[in-house]
Protein backbone atom coordinates (compact mmCIF):
# COMPACT_ATOMS: atom_id res chain seq x y z
CA UNK A 1 0.00 0.00 0.00
CA UNK A 2 1.38 3.51 -1.28
CA UNK A 3 2.11 5.42 1.99
CA UNK A 4 0.43 9.06 2.70
CA UNK A 5 3.12 11.29 2.28
CA UNK A 6 3.44 9.54 -0.81
CA UNK A 7 0.50 10.20 -1.79
CA UNK A 8 0.19 14.05 -0.57
CA UNK A 9 3.93 14.78 -2.93
CA UNK A 10 2.17 13.43 -6.38
CA UNK A 11 -0.83 15.20 -5.65
CA UNK A 12 0.16 18.32 -7.99
CA UNK A 13 1.39 15.60 -10.37
CA UNK A 14 -1.84 14.04 -10.64
CA UNK A 15 -2.36 13.08 -14.67
CA UNK A 16 -5.46 15.64 -15.90
CA UNK A 17 -5.09 14.72 -19.64
CA UNK A 18 -2.71 13.94 -22.72
CA UNK A 19 -1.01 17.06 -24.87
CA UNK A 20 -0.42 15.53 -28.16
CA UNK A 21 -0.20 16.23 -31.84
CA UNK A 22 -1.81 13.49 -32.89
CA UNK A 23 -2.22 12.27 -37.04
CA UNK A 24 -5.52 10.71 -36.32
CA UNK A 25 -9.28 11.12 -34.50
CA UNK A 26 -8.95 11.80 -31.13
CA UNK A 27 -11.68 12.62 -28.51
CA UNK A 28 -12.06 12.63 -24.60
CA UNK A 29 -14.24 11.47 -21.81
CA UNK A 30 -15.11 12.38 -18.74
CA UNK A 31 -12.30 9.92 -17.55
CA UNK A 32 -10.53 8.56 -20.96
CA UNK A 33 -8.63 10.65 -23.54
CA UNK A 34 -8.81 8.33 -26.55
CA UNK A 35 -6.36 8.06 -29.66
CA UNK A 36 -7.41 6.49 -33.04
CA UNK A 37 -5.12 4.29 -35.40
CA UNK A 38 -4.95 2.57 -38.84
CA UNK A 39 -5.85 -0.75 -38.54
CA UNK A 40 -9.45 -0.68 -36.30
CA UNK A 41 -7.45 0.26 -33.02
CA UNK A 42 -7.59 2.60 -30.55
CA UNK A 43 -5.29 3.88 -27.85
CA UNK A 44 -7.05 4.64 -24.63
CA UNK A 45 -5.09 6.53 -22.09
CA UNK A 46 -6.98 6.70 -18.76
CA UNK A 47 -6.32 9.81 -16.54
CA UNK A 48 -6.52 10.34 -12.88
CA UNK A 49 -9.66 12.32 -13.49
CA UNK A 50 -12.34 11.34 -11.11
CA UNK A 51 -15.93 11.87 -12.26
CA UNK A 52 -18.97 11.93 -9.98
CA UNK A 53 -22.54 13.30 -9.95
CA UNK A 54 -22.18 13.56 -14.08
CA UNK A 55 -18.87 15.92 -13.42
CA UNK A 56 -15.01 16.11 -13.21
CA UNK A 57 -14.58 16.81 -9.74
CA UNK A 58 -10.82 16.49 -8.83
CA UNK A 59 -8.02 14.24 -9.80
CA UNK A 60 -6.49 11.32 -7.82
CA UNK A 61 -3.09 10.38 -8.12
CA UNK A 62 -2.89 6.71 -9.48
CA UNK A 63 -6.40 6.48 -9.95
CA UNK A 64 -6.07 5.94 -13.79
CA UNK A 65 -3.48 3.34 -13.43
CA UNK A 66 -5.82 1.43 -11.32
CA UNK A 67 -8.53 1.67 -13.69
CA UNK A 68 -6.23 0.88 -16.66
CA UNK A 69 -4.67 -2.61 -15.03
CA UNK A 70 -7.73 -3.74 -13.05
CA UNK A 71 -9.94 -3.71 -15.89
CA UNK A 72 -7.21 -5.90 -17.95
CA UNK A 73 -6.51 -8.06 -14.84
CA UNK A 74 -10.67 -8.50 -15.39
CA UNK A 75 -10.51 -8.82 -19.22
CA UNK A 76 -8.36 -11.88 -18.23
CA UNK A 77 -9.83 -13.36 -15.92
CA UNK A 78 -13.42 -13.36 -18.12
CA UNK A 79 -11.78 -14.25 -21.59
CA UNK A 80 -12.98 -17.74 -21.62
CA UNK A 81 -16.48 -16.03 -21.28
CA UNK A 82 -16.46 -13.36 -23.91
CA UNK A 83 -13.66 -12.22 -26.11
CA UNK A 84 -12.79 -8.63 -25.48
CA UNK A 85 -11.22 -5.59 -27.18
CA UNK A 86 -7.85 -5.41 -25.30
CA UNK A 87 -4.99 -5.96 -27.59
CA UNK A 88 -2.33 -4.52 -25.01
CA UNK A 89 -1.15 -2.54 -22.02
CA UNK A 90 1.90 -0.59 -23.43
CA UNK A 91 1.76 1.40 -20.33
CA UNK A 92 0.14 1.37 -17.00
CA UNK A 93 -2.08 4.16 -17.80
CA UNK A 94 -2.92 3.22 -21.69
CA UNK A 95 -4.85 0.59 -23.22
CA UNK A 96 -4.55 -0.99 -26.47
CA UNK A 97 -7.96 -2.04 -27.86
CA UNK A 98 -9.89 -2.78 -31.04
CA UNK A 99 -12.66 -0.77 -32.25
CA UNK A 100 -15.55 -1.42 -31.53
CA UNK A 101 -19.20 -0.49 -32.36
CA UNK A 102 -20.69 0.04 -28.81
CA UNK A 103 -24.03 -1.82 -28.30
CA UNK A 104 -26.81 1.15 -27.86
CA UNK A 105 -27.41 -0.96 -24.10
CA UNK A 106 -25.56 -0.67 -20.62
CA UNK A 107 -25.96 -3.91 -18.98
CA UNK A 108 -26.31 -3.16 -14.87
CA UNK A 109 -26.62 -6.53 -13.20
CA UNK A 110 -27.59 -6.51 -9.53
CA UNK A 111 -26.68 -8.73 -6.75
CA UNK A 112 -28.85 -7.10 -3.71
CA UNK A 113 -31.69 -5.21 -3.34
CA UNK A 114 -29.82 -1.88 -1.87
CA UNK A 115 -29.77 1.77 -3.05
CA UNK A 116 -31.52 5.30 -2.14
CA UNK A 117 -31.71 6.83 -5.80
CA UNK A 118 -34.98 7.04 -7.52
CA UNK A 119 -33.83 4.56 -9.62
CA UNK A 120 -32.41 1.92 -6.97
CA UNK A 121 -34.46 -1.60 -6.29
CA UNK A 122 -34.93 -0.59 -3.03
CA UNK A 123 -35.87 2.78 -3.36
CA UNK A 124 -39.03 1.35 -5.91
CA UNK A 125 -39.64 -1.45 -3.68
CA UNK A 126 -40.01 0.85 -0.14
CA UNK A 127 -42.39 2.80 -2.17
CA UNK A 128 -44.36 -0.64 -2.32
CA UNK A 129 -43.91 -1.09 -6.30
CA UNK A 130 -43.33 -5.19 -6.65
CA UNK A 131 -42.95 -5.37 -9.67
CA UNK A 132 -40.01 -3.62 -10.73
CA UNK A 133 -37.78 -3.48 -13.97
CA UNK A 134 -39.98 -5.93 -15.00
CA UNK A 135 -39.12 -8.71 -12.19
CA UNK A 136 -41.75 -9.70 -9.36
CA UNK A 137 -40.60 -9.44 -5.98
CA UNK A 138 -42.01 -10.53 -3.07
CA UNK A 139 -43.42 -9.33 0.26
CA UNK A 140 -40.80 -8.50 3.10
CA UNK A 141 -37.56 -8.02 1.73
CA UNK A 142 -35.23 -6.07 3.79
CA UNK A 143 -32.84 -3.37 2.23
CA UNK A 144 -29.13 -4.68 1.68
CA UNK A 145 -30.47 -8.73 1.27
CA UNK A 146 -29.25 -11.09 -1.01
CA UNK A 147 -31.11 -11.68 -4.34
CA UNK A 148 -32.15 -14.97 -4.75
CA UNK A 149 -29.57 -14.65 -7.93
CA UNK A 150 -28.53 -11.79 -9.95
CA UNK A 151 -30.64 -9.50 -12.23
CA UNK A 152 -30.05 -8.31 -15.60
CA UNK A 153 -31.38 -3.80 -15.10
CA UNK A 154 -30.60 -2.58 -18.17
CA UNK A 155 -30.40 0.99 -19.65
CA UNK A 156 -30.55 2.95 -23.07
CA UNK A 157 -27.55 5.02 -23.27
CA UNK A 158 -28.82 8.90 -23.22
CA UNK A 159 -27.76 11.56 -25.67
CA UNK A 160 -25.14 14.47 -24.73
CA UNK A 161 -27.37 16.26 -21.77
CA UNK A 162 -29.63 13.39 -21.24
CA UNK A 163 -30.01 10.53 -19.03
CA UNK A 164 -29.80 6.98 -18.96
CA UNK A 165 -32.98 5.69 -19.27
CA UNK A 166 -33.72 2.01 -17.27
CA UNK A 167 -35.76 -0.22 -19.15
CA UNK A 168 -36.74 -3.84 -18.72
CA UNK A 169 -34.70 -6.75 -20.45
CA UNK A 170 -37.94 -7.90 -23.13
CA UNK A 171 -37.96 -3.62 -23.87
CA UNK A 172 -34.83 -4.57 -25.48
CA UNK A 173 -35.63 -6.11 -28.39
CA UNK A 174 -39.21 -4.69 -28.22
CA UNK A 175 -37.82 -1.92 -29.10
CA UNK A 176 -35.42 -3.28 -31.27
CA UNK A 177 -32.38 -1.66 -29.85
CA UNK A 178 -30.84 -5.33 -30.06
CA UNK A 179 -32.07 -8.87 -31.90
CA UNK A 180 -33.35 -11.43 -29.46
CA UNK A 181 -30.31 -13.78 -30.22
CA UNK A 182 -27.27 -10.95 -29.55
CA UNK A 183 -29.07 -9.60 -26.59
CA UNK A 184 -29.77 -13.36 -25.30
CA UNK A 185 -25.67 -13.75 -25.81
CA UNK A 186 -25.17 -10.41 -24.00
CA UNK A 187 -27.25 -11.68 -20.71
CA UNK A 188 -25.88 -14.76 -20.23
CA UNK A 189 -22.20 -13.38 -20.63
CA UNK A 190 -23.13 -10.49 -18.16
CA UNK A 191 -24.64 -12.77 -15.52
CA UNK A 192 -21.12 -15.42 -15.96
CA UNK A 193 -18.69 -12.29 -16.28
CA UNK A 194 -20.75 -10.95 -12.86
CA UNK A 195 -20.46 -14.62 -11.11
CA UNK A 196 -16.58 -14.71 -11.46
CA UNK A 197 -16.67 -11.32 -10.49
CA UNK A 198 -18.14 -12.09 -6.95
CA UNK A 199 -16.14 -15.20 -6.56
CA UNK A 200 -12.65 -13.06 -7.10
CA UNK A 201 -14.15 -10.47 -5.13
CA UNK A 202 -15.15 -12.97 -2.62
CA UNK A 203 -10.95 -14.15 -2.14
CA UNK A 204 -10.37 -10.51 -1.73
CA UNK A 205 -12.63 -10.34 1.60
CA UNK A 206 -15.19 -8.07 -0.60
CA UNK A 207 -18.92 -8.38 -1.89
CA UNK A 208 -19.56 -7.05 -5.83
CA UNK A 209 -22.57 -6.05 -4.88
CA UNK A 210 -23.95 -4.46 -8.55
CA UNK A 211 -21.98 -3.49 -11.92
CA UNK A 212 -22.44 -2.07 -15.17
CA UNK A 213 -20.87 -3.81 -18.20
CA UNK A 214 -20.65 -2.49 -21.81
CA UNK A 215 -20.82 -4.62 -24.70
CA UNK A 216 -19.66 -3.84 -28.52
CA UNK A 217 -19.26 -5.67 -32.20
CA UNK A 218 -16.01 -5.88 -33.69
CA UNK A 219 -15.54 -5.00 -37.30
CA UNK A 220 -16.25 -8.69 -38.68
CA UNK A 221 -19.53 -8.54 -36.06
CA UNK A 222 -18.07 -10.66 -32.86
CA UNK A 223 -19.52 -9.79 -30.16
CA UNK A 224 -17.04 -8.35 -27.28
CA UNK A 225 -16.83 -6.92 -23.90
CA UNK A 226 -15.72 -3.22 -23.45
CA UNK A 227 -14.78 -0.38 -21.69
CA UNK A 228 -13.85 -1.59 -18.16
CA UNK A 229 -14.75 -4.36 -15.86
CA UNK A 230 -15.36 -4.40 -11.79
CA UNK A 231 -13.77 -1.31 -11.11
CA UNK A 232 -14.46 1.14 -8.68
CA UNK A 233 -16.14 3.64 -10.89
CA UNK A 234 -18.22 1.16 -12.82
CA UNK A 235 -19.33 -1.12 -9.99
CA UNK A 236 -20.34 -1.25 -6.01
CA UNK A 237 -18.32 -3.56 -3.27
CA UNK A 238 -19.03 -3.79 0.17
CA UNK A 239 -16.48 -5.11 3.08
CA UNK A 240 -17.47 -9.12 3.62
CA UNK A 241 -16.12 -9.32 7.10
CA UNK A 242 -18.43 -6.83 8.54
CA UNK A 243 -21.51 -7.26 6.50
CA UNK A 244 -23.94 -9.87 8.20
CA UNK A 245 -23.59 -7.89 11.90
CA UNK A 246 -24.06 -4.38 10.77
CA UNK A 247 -26.97 -5.77 8.85
CA UNK A 248 -28.34 -7.34 11.58
CA UNK A 249 -27.43 -3.93 13.42
CA UNK A 250 -29.72 -2.36 11.26
CA UNK A 251 -26.15 -0.53 9.58
CA UNK A 252 -25.52 0.46 6.17
CA UNK A 253 -22.59 -1.97 5.14
CA UNK A 254 -19.23 -0.82 4.74
CA UNK A 255 -18.66 0.38 0.91
CA UNK A 256 -15.32 -0.10 -0.35
CA UNK A 257 -15.75 1.72 -3.62
CA UNK A 258 -16.34 5.74 -4.17
CA UNK A 259 -19.53 5.83 -2.63
CA UNK A 260 -18.16 7.38 0.52
CA UNK A 261 -16.87 10.10 -1.84
CA UNK A 262 -20.35 10.85 -2.95
CA UNK A 263 -21.61 10.88 0.73
CA UNK A 264 -18.61 13.01 1.53
CA UNK A 265 -20.37 15.58 -0.64
CA UNK A 266 -23.79 14.37 -0.08
CA UNK A 267 -22.72 15.73 3.60
CA UNK A 268 -21.88 19.01 2.50
CA UNK A 269 -24.88 20.06 0.92
CA UNK A 270 -23.97 18.91 -2.95
CA UNK A 271 -25.86 15.88 -5.28
CA UNK A 272 -24.62 17.52 -8.42
CA UNK A 273 -26.14 20.89 -8.75
CA UNK A 274 -24.04 24.36 -8.63
CA UNK A 275 -21.00 24.52 -8.03
CA UNK A 276 -19.35 21.49 -5.90
CA UNK A 277 -17.17 21.82 -2.79
CA UNK A 278 -13.68 21.61 -3.52
CA UNK A 279 -12.16 18.15 -2.66
CA UNK A 280 -9.27 18.53 0.42
CA UNK A 281 -6.26 16.95 0.56
CA UNK A 282 -7.39 14.11 3.12
CA UNK A 283 -10.26 13.23 0.84
CA UNK A 284 -8.03 12.78 -2.36
CA UNK A 285 -5.77 10.87 -0.21
CA UNK A 286 -8.81 8.39 1.26
CA UNK A 287 -9.58 8.15 -2.46
CA UNK A 288 -6.44 7.02 -3.88
CA UNK A 289 -5.48 4.56 -1.22
CA UNK A 290 -8.75 2.90 -1.28
CA UNK A 291 -8.44 2.35 -4.59
CA UNK A 292 -5.33 0.62 -4.82
CA UNK A 293 -6.50 -0.73 -1.95
CA UNK A 294 -9.21 -2.31 -3.96
CA UNK A 295 -6.60 -3.35 -6.64
CA UNK A 296 -4.54 -5.60 -4.21
CA UNK A 297 -7.42 -7.16 -2.63
CA UNK A 298 -9.22 -7.95 -5.96
CA UNK A 299 -6.06 -9.11 -8.19
CA UNK A 300 -3.72 -10.10 -4.67
CA UNK A 301 -0.90 -8.19 -6.44
CA UNK A 302 1.08 -5.58 -4.90
CA UNK A 303 0.18 -2.23 -7.07
CA UNK A 304 3.67 -0.94 -8.21
CA UNK A 305 2.81 2.78 -8.98
CA UNK A 306 3.90 4.18 -12.39
CA UNK A 307 6.70 7.06 -12.87
CA UNK A 308 5.20 10.52 -12.22
CA UNK A 309 4.42 12.99 -13.42
CA UNK A 310 2.56 10.59 -15.99
CA UNK A 311 2.14 12.77 -19.20
CA UNK A 312 5.64 12.49 -20.49
CA UNK A 313 6.08 8.75 -20.38
CA UNK A 314 2.39 8.11 -22.10
CA UNK A 315 3.34 10.51 -24.35
CA UNK A 316 6.64 8.41 -25.75
CA UNK A 317 4.19 5.17 -25.71
CA UNK A 318 1.68 7.30 -27.71
CA UNK A 319 4.31 8.67 -30.27
CA UNK A 320 5.81 5.37 -30.40
CA UNK A 321 2.62 3.76 -32.55
CA UNK A 322 3.12 6.74 -35.28
CA UNK A 323 6.58 7.02 -35.53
Amino acid sequence: MIDTDTLLRHLPLALEGIAADWPYEHAQGKVRDLFSLPGDRWLIVTTDRLSAFDRILTLVPFKGQVLNQLSAFWFEQAADVLPNHLLDVPDPNVSLVRECDPLPVEVVVRGYITGVTRTALWYRYSLGERQIYGYDFPDGMEKNQPLPSPIITPTTKGRAGEHDERITCAEVVERGLLDAETWDCVQDAALEIFKRGQEVAERGGLILVDTKYEFGLAPDGTLMLIDEVHTPDSSRFWMADSYEQRRAEGLEPENFDKEFLRLWYAERGYRGDGEPPTATEDLIVRVSRRYVALYERLTGQGFEPGEYPAEPRIVDVLRGFIS
